[in-house]
């Protein structure tokens, strides 16, 4: 067996729309002015916390803090809201899933800097659930690009990191996988640019469909 682990936002769904939202409307509780798309864009992946460190450098652990709580709210606000729709799947991404369950020659496992009740939802709306054998939040863990998520998708598989595979969108996933020797598929649909994803990756996709093809090229005895 040979191990999958996704990234979520920016790879299985497309978030940014909800994030800097509820991004934007934290920052304005704190009276800060709101983010660009492009600063929000920038630090999705990494855990909240360390995302905040991020676009407020010069902000104390305290103002950290109160702008996570105001994000964490205003985005449960934002779901439980009229006319509220789930963050869409990218296009293919459920045929991809399907298609590499159906192998049985793939566990296929989550790691993401979201918490898990967020998680959960998502995987609730979509119905995904059934797919992966192995899900690390960013609730466990140190943020990307530390390694302990995937460290702990191996151990709660029973596989080796030659036998695994990180596919994701932002350098933070590269950098992660590079550090837990995982082979590393970079997305170009996400959030982080070509300049900064082609030279992280081993290999660099455009098309969901092209993964199959990827992951016999890693392992010729699939």
């Amino acid at each position: 067996m040979k191990l999958v682990v996704f990234d979520v936002d920016g790879t299985l769904v497309d978030s940014q729309a909800h994030i800097s939202k509820a991004m934007g409307l934290a920052f304005e509780r704190q009276g800060l002015p709101v983010p660009k798309k492009s600063q929000v864009r920038s630090i999705i992946g990494l855990s909240l916390t360390e995302a905040l460190q991020k676009m407020v450098p010069e902000g104390s652990e305290i103002l950290h803090k109160k702008i996570v709580d105001s994000y964490v709210e205003c985005f449960r606000s934002l779901r439980e809201s009229s006319g509220y729709e789930p963050s869409p799947l990218f296009h293919g991404i459920r045929g991809l899933l399907d298609r590499l369950l159906v192998s049985e020659k793939y566990l296929l496992g989550i790691a993401t800097g979201k918490g898990r009740r967020g998680l959960d939802y998502i995987i609730e709306s979509h119905s995904l659930g059934h797919y992966f054998s192995t899900i690390q939040t960013a609730d466990n863990h140190p943020s990307k690009p530390h390694p302990s998520m995937l460290y702990s998708a191996l151990d709660e598989t029973g596989l080796l990191s030659e036998n695994a595979v990180i596919i994701g969108d932002t350098s933070y996933d590269m950098d992660m996988g590079e550090a837990a020797n995982f082979n590393k598929v970079g997305v170009s649909w996400g959030y982080h640019s070509s300049e900064i994803m082609i030279p992280k990756s081993d290999f660099y996709v455009s098309f969901s469909d092209e993964i199959d093809g990827i992951l016999k090229n890693i392992w010729s005895d699939i």
